[in-house]
């Protein structure tokens, strides 16, 4: 088993944590939090990974007389960036309306939301 696919999603996980952290803009904010969504891509594609595999297309083969990947993992692949990328478009549109009603986007400047 090859630990390289795993390492990736680590790393692009824990770089959009950092920006994430670090960050003082609201859309800023939503991009490294849609690179944290991007690592689990990485991580299903990994698990789902087998070498030497094909697609799990039967027309041409014999089920069974050749590997095939896990097509479960990779439409779970797409379940989850279809998912991903509605989060995005509502947190944008929140950021939108924040932008609108207070005239800033950092959340520092942001007191009357405090509680």
């Amino acid at each position: 088993m090859h630990t390289l696919p795993y390492l990736v999603a680590v790393y692009i996980f824990l770089t959009g944590c950092y920006g994430l952290a670090t960050s003082r803009n609201l859309v800023h904010a939503i991009g490294c939090l849609a690179v944290c969504q991007s690592a689990t891509y990485v991580l299903l594609l990994a698990v789902g990974y087998r070498d030497g595999a094909t697609a799990p297309v039967f027309s041409d083969i014999r089920p069974g007389s050749r590997p095939v990947v896990d097509p479960v993992v990779q439409a779970l692949t797409l379940t989850d960036i279809v998912v991903g990328a509605t989060v995005t478009a509502l947190l944008l549109a929140l950021v939108l309306q924040i932008a609108k009603r207070h005239g800033t986007v950092d959340p520092d400047e942001l007191r009357e939301l405090r509680g």
